[in-house]
């Protein structure tokens, strides 16, 4: 199928970047102006900005809420924030009926690999405990490098034999941070035109990887880790015109492989970013439903 036609009418109407270096400040000032004003946004029950320790966060809470997703947002690990992903996790709450708390962690370059990670994972364990009881649904989810940070708490909560978390979900995750293009098919067949750009990940993640982030670490790259037996149920969005779509699907694989309860969906004709930037687009905003179902299947 070829790029939905309202996603490629949108992308030839957004500027080219500036040239030169990426200027973080400039690209997160961009991303925020770009946030509808309150009054503009998905009614939700209720909405609570507070810290999980020092970590900055926001609790989104559905008339009848039951269970808990922790949602980190993407961004190349530099963008991104509460407010850029406040209608994702709006939708997250309405449509799944959990209580959805978005993690405010911090970014590279200004603060340098683990700290991000580190957030996450705390915020997951202060969660568990504050905000949710035992038996109850507690959900990691992630879209873009949040996917990334969610199918690595997964793992450092095995690792560290705490089984609370019940499911995983990742929307287009970046699980592999080499990106040469010979490793995966979809990184040369969406090359260019659909938004998210092969040539364009290194310098996007550069300030991640400059900051100590090493591709061959398995917190950094998940698809490189090499035991995924124990991990919980994932469900993996994928979209068909999207470079990091092949190493997404594989992790699916894997984890299938591994025993894991996995469920892999591409979305036809969507690229990289649909759940942040599309979601409005009907046959797209079922991913909050997909979201819902997977996460109240009973355990196979």
């Amino acid at each position: 199928m070829t790029l939905h036609p309202k996603i490629a009418e949108a992308l030839g109407a957004t500027p080219a970047p500036p040239p030169g270096p990426l200027d973080p400040a400039v690209l997160r000032a961009a991303e925020e102006a770009e946030v509808p004003p309150l009054a503009q946004r998905l009614p939700v029950h209720a909405v609570q900005d507070t810290t999980a320790g020092d970590v900055p966060v926001r609790i989104y809470t559905p008339r009848a809420a039951d269970g808990l997703l922790v949602y980190f947002h993407g961004g190349a690990f530099f963008l991104g924030s509460l407010e850029t992903h406040d209608h994702v996790a709006r939708s997250l709450a309405n449509e799944t009926g959990l209580k959805v708390l978005a993690v405010g962690y911090r970014r590279a370059p200004e603060a340098a690999f683990p700290a991000g990670l580190q957030d996450c994972y705390a915020v997951v364990r202060w969660a568990a405990d504050k905000l949710t009881g035992e038996g109850a649904t507690l959900a990691v989810a992630g879209d873009s490098s949040g996917g990334t940070f969610a199918a690595a708490v997964t793992a450092m909560a095995h690792d560290d034999d705490f089984d609370r978390i019940t499911h995983q979900v990742l929307y287009y995750p970046s699980l592999d941070l080499d990106f040469d293009a010979s490793r995966y098919a979809s990184l040369r067949e969406n090359a260019e035109g659909y938004g998210l750009e092969t040539a364009v990940l290194k310098p996007f993640n550069r300030f991640y990887l400059d900051s100590g982030a090493d591709p061959a670490d398995p917190l950094v790259s998940p698809i490189k880790r090499e035991d995924l037996t124990g991990l919980p149920p994932a469900l993996i969005i994928t979209a068909e015109h999207d470079p990091l779509r092949d190493e997404g699907e594989l992790y699916g694989e894997r984890l299938t492989a591994a025993g894991v309860d996995a469920t892999v969906r591409r979305y036809a004709g969507a690229g990289h970013g649909f759940v942040q930037h599309f979601s409005w687009i009907p046959e797209y905003h079922r991913v909050f439903a997909e979201t819902r179902d997977f996460l109240r299947k009973e355990p196979s």
